[in-house]
C-alpha cells in the first residue's frame, strides 16, 4: 500500500508525473472588487484606519495568487467567485500562474469555478452544471497504456452546497452531482462507471453531522437520518458508486483532519437558549448548541440589551403627543452610515425601511430610500437584527455591535471542517496539504478568506 504524506502549508504538491492528478479546493470569500462590499465586516475585531486595506480585493487577491501559485495543483476548484467581476478578478490565474483552462458555473451570485493547466490535463467532455455543483472530466496526456485501454478519465466535482437551514437541498445537490459523474462515465464508455476516478471537493456548508457528508462517507442517507432536528429525505438516497467515497484529509492523519473554517465563536453569544435552560449570566449563555442557530433562532437577552442601549443613543426624534424618543429618518441614516459606511445598501437598510412603513410602488422590489416621516421603534430596530440572525449573518451582527460601542465578549473560536475533499475507492491519495490557523480567526492579514484551502494529489489504485 502506498503511504500518504501530509504537508502543512506553505508547501507545494508533487508535480504531476503523467499518471497522477493534484487538486486544490478553496472557498475564496466573495471577491469585493465590484460585489461583496460587506467583506470588511467579516474581519473581527473590526479593522480600523490603515488596517482596513487588508480586506480589499487587491490585498486579498495577492494572498490568493501567491498561495495558489505555490501549491501548483493541476486542477484548482474555487468557490464563491463573483460573475460580476470574474474575468478581471482571476485573470492572474492564466497570466501569472498558467491555468489556461477554465469553466465558470452558469448561475448564481456566488459561483464555483474550475481551472486547469492544459499541458497537464485535457478536458475530455463538456462540463456538467447541476445545482451548485460543477463537473469537469479530464484525460492526461501521458496516461499509461493499460489505463487508456479502460478508457479511463479523471472526474472532478466542484461543490458549493447550499448554506443555512437547507439540509434536504444539500443532500439532493451532492446526490445529483455524484449521479452526474456516473452518467458521464457511462456516456464516455468507461468500463467501470460505478468505480470512476473521482475527486469530490468544495464547501459543503456543514460539518460531520451534515447529511451530504453522510452520503459521501456511507454511500446513502435514509429517512431515519436527522439533521437540525428533522428528517431530510422521504426516501433512501443512495450513491450509484460501488463503494462510499474516501475522506482524503482524514487518511493517515495522526491527529485527524484539521478544521477548514476558524472564525469567532458567536452563536453561543447571540442565540437564546430554550426557556427551560435560559441563564441570566452572560458567561453561561456560551453553552448554547450551534444547532439552535438553524432551528428557530431568537436573539439572546445579552444582544437585545445591547441593542436597546444602542437604540437609546441614536433615538432623538419625538413623536407628536408622545414623550418617548424614537429613531427618525435622520437617526436611522446616521446608524446605517456607521455600520454600512453609506446609505442605500445592506439588508439592515432594507429591513429598516420596511419596519418604517416602506411600501413598494409599481415595479419597485427594493427600497431606494427611507420613507419620509417614518420612524423606527425599538421593536423595529431589534427586528432588523432578528432578521440578520435568521439569515445567518452572525459576523454582521458582531461587527455592527462593535462599531456601535457594544462589542460582544470574547468567546474564543469556532472551528469546523466545512470544506471537504473526497476520492473514489479507485484512487489512492499520495500527498495531502493542510492549512492551519488554529489560534486566529479568519479572515485576517494572512488569510484572505474565512475558509482554508484543501489540496491533495492522487494516483490510480
Amino acid at each position: 500500500m502506498v503511504g500518504i504524506t501530509h504537508l502543512t502549508s506553505p508547501a507545494i504538491l508533487a508535480t504531476s508525473s503523467g499518471h497522477q492528478l493534484s487538486v486544490l479546493s478553496y472557498n475564496v470569500l466573495l471577491p469585493n472588487s465590484v460585489d461583496g462590499w460587506w467583506n470588511y465586516k467579516m474581519y473581527y475585531p473590526p479593522l480600523t484606519g490603515d488596517t482596513l486595506a487588508v480586506s480589499s480585493w487587491e490585498y486579498r487577491k495577492e494572498l490568493l495568487r501567491k498561495r495558489i501559485g505555490l501549491i501548483d495543483a493541476d486542477v484548482v476548484c474555487l468557490q464563491e467567485v463573483s460573475p460580476a467581476s470574474f474575468e478581471e478578478d482571476f485573470k492572474f490565474m492564466k497570466e501569472d500562474l498558467g491555468y489556461d483552462g477554465m469553466e465558470l458555473f452558469k448561475k448564481g451570485r456566488f459561483r464555483p469555478a474550475t481551472f486547469w493547466k492544459t499541458d497537464r490535463c485535457h478536458l475530455a467532455s463538456p462540463a456538467v452544471h447541476k445545482d451548485r455543483t460543477l463537473l469537469t472530466s479530464f484525460s492526461l496526456p501521458l496516461l499509461q497504456e493499460s489505463q487508456k485501454d479502460d478508457n479511463r478519465h479523471w472526474h472532478v466535482l466542484n461543490c458549493h452546497l447550499q448554506a443555512g437551514n437547507e439540509a434536504s437541498r444539500r443532500l439532493r445537490q451532492i446526490h445529483e452531482g455524484v449521479s452526474a459523474v456516473f452518467k458521464l462515465a457511462k456516456k464516455l464508455k468507461e468500463k467501470q462507471p460505478e468505480s470512476p476516478w473521482l475527486v469530490v471537493c468544495g464547501d459543503f456548508n456543514g460539518d460531520t453531522e451534515c447529511g451530504a457528508v453522510r452520503y459521501c462517507e456511507e454511500g446513502l442517507v435514509d429517512p431515519a437520518f436527522m439533521e437540525d432536528g428533522k428528517s431530510i429525505t422521504s426516501k433512501v438516497k443512495a450513491s450509484p458508486l460501488s463503494e462510499p467515497l474516501i475522506d482524503v484529509p482524514q487518511q493517515g492523519a495522526e491527529n485527524g483532519a484539521p478544521p477548514t473554517m476558524v472564525v469567532p465563536e458567536l452563536i453561543s453569544l447571540m442565540v437564546a437558549q430554550p426557556a427551560s435552560s435560559q441563564q441570566e449570566d452572560e458567561e453561561e449563555t456560551m453553552t448554547e448548541s450551534p444547532k439552535t442557530a438553524y432551528e428557530s433562532p431568537t436573539l439572546s437577552k445579552m444582544v437585545l440589551e445591547r441593542l436597546e442601549r444602542i437604540y437609546k443613543r441614536y433615538a432623538t426624534t419625538t413623536v407628536q403627543h408622545n414623550d418617548i424618543l424614537v429613531m427618525g429618518v435622520a437617526d436611522v441614516e446616521k446608524w446605517l452610515i456607521a455600520i454600512n459606511q453609506q446609505l442605500g445598501r445592506g439588508s439592515e437598510f432594507r429591513t429598516a425601511a420596511k419596519e418604517m412603513g416602506w411600501i413598494p410602488k409599481e415595479e419597485e422590489t427594493k427600497p431606494t430610500g427611507l420613507p419620509l416621516g417614518g420612524v423606527l421603534t425599538l421593536e423595529g430596530f431589534q427586528s432588523v437584527y432578528q432578521t440578520e440572525l435568521n439569515g445567518g449573518k452572525f459576523w454582521g451582527i458582531a461587527y455592527d455591535l462593535a462599531v456601535m460601542g457594544e462589542p460582544l465578549q470574547d468567546a474564543g473560536l469556532f472551528s469546523g471542517r466545512y470544506d471537504r475533499m473526497y476520492c473514489s475507492s479507485s484512487l489512492q491519495p499520495l500527498v495531502v496539504l493542510n492549512t492551519l490557523s488554529s489560534d486566529r480567526a479568519c479572515p485576517n492579514e494572512l488569510e484572505p478568506s474565512d475558509h482554508l484551502p484543501v489540496a491533495a494529489s492522487f494516483i490510480p489504485r
